[in-house]
């Protein structure tokens, strides 16, 4: 099966790749103006989110080799490649394993690493809404049951943007929320210690986000020796969302 994509402009390919519960459609507004500098933009749903298919498996390994039938499907056989958290773990596997088709690497706000679960309450607040969801009639009685468990306006906002309408009147969740509360650990893991890619590499990360530290720096560079890290100011993990203007500016000036 083919992941699920909005494909914007012509030119160069220029794929990118959501982070975890998110969607192609959240890098609309900045996929809009890469493509507005003559390159062709996918915004691509990764497996389990957005409108790409739902199974029951969810690795990275897994996720790097959709994205390799995604290229050979539209003939891509060199890209420039952005991805955000869980979007950029999945660039790291597949600029490793596929070097010769990423002509340029942008990793935004994580690193190589293992990391920690760190989503329980967001899923276990997603699982109450999708077991309560038959009985919500609009998005606003959704936002108001979330905001029971989730009292961030702004997340709030991120994780609604999965609702749609099955039917009129029955709403559901785009995600396959039960096999990403199962399969939750598999977004942690590192990248695996023989992995390298030589290729140019850009990490960005947020200002008030710890995902990318200092002490990331050694393992950063050994598996990316072209790396070059910076800091967008005035923004945590959701840096493109947060500081748009200076995420565009540094990519721009990456490529």
């Amino acid at each position: 099966m083919i992941v699920h994509s909005k494909i914007i402009g012509e030119g160069f390919p220029f794929i990118i790749l959501h982070g975890f519960l998110g969607m192609g459609d959240n890098w609309k507004t900045l996929g809009s103006q890469f493509a507005s500098l003559g390159y062709q933009v996918h915004l691509v749903d990764q497996r389990n989110h957005g409108r790409s298919f739902h199974d029951p498996e969810f690795d990275y390994e897994i996720m790097a080799e959709d994205l390799k039938i995604y290229c050979d499907a539209h003939h891509i056989d060199e890209t420039i490649l952005l991805g955000h958290s869980m979007g950029g773990k999945t660039a790291m596997f597949f600029a490793t394993t596929y070097p010769e088709k990423v002509a340029k690497l942008i990793i935004a706000d994580i690193a190589p690493r293992a990391y920690a679960a760190h989503h329980e309450h967001i899923l276990s607040s997603l699982e109450a809404l999708y077991k309560n969801i038959h009985t919500l009639k609009t998005r606003k009685e959704a936002d108001n049951f979330l905001s029971n468990h989730i009292v961030e306006t702004g997340i709030r906002q991120f994780l609604l943007k999965n609702l749609f309408w099955q039917k009129p009147g029955l709403l559901g969740l785009r995600i396959n929320l039960p096999v990403l509360i199962v399969r939750y650990a598999a977004i942690g893991v590192a990248l695996p210690e023989d992995r390298y890619y030589t290729g140019p590499t850009l990490f960005l990360k947020g200002e008030r986000s710890n995902y990318i530290q200092q002490t990331d720096d050694f393992e950063i560079s050994k598996a990316f020796a072209k790396a070059y890290v910076h800091t967008i100011k005035r923004a945590g993990h959701w840096l493109h969302a947060e500081n748009p203007k200076d995420f565009y500016k540094e990519v721009l000036n990456f490529l």
